[in-house]
């Protein structure tokens, strides 16, 4: 618990209770063991509808793992029955390892984190712990809120950096969730805010500025999380409705980060406006010339770049040496001419791949 709190917050204290959902007994008695071992009261329920009628019983129980596939009651809907009825409960969702639209939704419903099966008992260990860590803080955060003025303000700066770290670091289990949906993008991301940030660099720009940069880089496809993978990966032409899902992904994405927007605005930014381009052909505002931010214009170089020389569903990857003179053959009306020429400073051997 942190340090500056005079008194603890109700539901902070005591042994620690958790609730395991699943219609495996052998599961049930698995997690049962290993939440022990971390000094916790255990319960068990088979399905969603006897865990409502435990937490009926017992009322809050600070937290709940289940599974999503049982009979009767699924584990989606327990998770919005518990968070509708008991919002102090903090719930880990079990599911199988590829599905991974399971996995989002359970987060949109208000799930903290997600186990894969088969479950791996170091992995419970360290996901109970983190999940515990996040409910600690919600409580902290209300408490704080419910507290004297004059402190009110220094401690929820603490809380409000945190809590921005958590929800960074679950944006970004999210951008890797959404590249393993597509193998051809794998590291794609990465590379993106790896280029970015040398391009900014070749330009002067440092500080929180290049901060911005990095992270819009990492996130600028984040709103792909909800993009069909039909359409991600199909091999051939887009028809004019599958292009304006694509298109969609850059608002989704603004909408998703909306949080950072205070702090960090060049984010969003470079989010919503990495596909907008100098002669005011790009979307989704048609924005022209310098009217697109420059972290905007750089991403969309670094994008670009990456785009060309990795291998695609719908074609093969091109040469480093094609994808520079792309770049040149483009410059001053998709892209910006001074952007390009700092690409070819950061990376001037055009025979092989940038490498970080």
């Amino acid at each position: 618990m942190s340090t500056f709190l005079s008194v603890p917050p109700p539901g902070l204290t005591g042994p620690t209770r958790c609730l395991v959902v699943d219609d495996d007994a052998m599961v049930r008695q698995t997690l049962r063991r290993v939440l022990q071992s971390q000094d916790m009261e255990v319960l068990d329920a088979p399905d969603g509808e006897r865990a409502l009628a435990i937490l009926e019983r017992d009322g809050t129980i600070p937290l709940v793992l289940t599974d999503v596939y049982m009979p009767g009651m699924d584990g989606l809907t327990l998770v919005r029955e518990i968070r509708a009825r008991y919002p102090d409960t903090a719930i880990l969702v079990i599911t199988g390892v590829a599905d991974v639209a399971t996995a989002v939704e359970s987060f949109q419903l208000g799930a903290l984190d997600y186990l894969s099966k088969p479950v791996l008992m170091d992995e419970v260990r360290q996901r109970v712990q983190n999940a515990l860590d996040k409910r600690r803080l919600m409580l902290e955060n209300r408490w704080l809120q419910e507290d004297q003025q004059g402190r009110l303000e220094r401690q929820l700066q603490v809380l409000m950096r945190r809590n921005e770290e958590m929800f960074l670091g679950q944006i970004q289990m999210a951008v890797r969730m959404l590249e393993a949906k597509d193998g051809y993008t794998l590291g794609h991301s990465r590379r993106v805010s790896f280029y970015s940030v040398r391009i900014a660099e070749e330009l002067g720009i440092g500080g929180s500025d290049l901060d911005q940069i990095r992270l819009g880089g990492e996130l600028h496809d984040i709103g792909k999380i909800g993009t069909r993978d039909a359409v991600l990966n199909k091999p051939g032409t887009l028809t004019r409705e599958e292009f304006d899902e694509v298109k969609q992904h850059v608002i989704d994405g603004e909408e998703m980060l909306e949080p950072l927007r205070v702090d960090h605005p060049s984010v969003l930014e470079i989010v919503r406006w990495h596909h907008e381009h100098l002669d005011g052909s790009g979307f989704p505002d048609g924005l022209v010339g310098t009217a697109i931010p420059l972290p905007a214009r750089i991403v969309s170089a670094a994008d670009a770049f990456d785009a060309m020389t990795t291998d695609r569903a719908y074609r093969p990857p091109r040469t480093p040496r094609e994808a520079n003179a792309e770049l040149d053959r483009c410059a001053g009306n998709q892209f910006d001419g001074e952007v390009i020429a700092a690409f070819h400073r950061a990376f001037p051997d055009v025979t092989r791949l940038p490498r970080e």
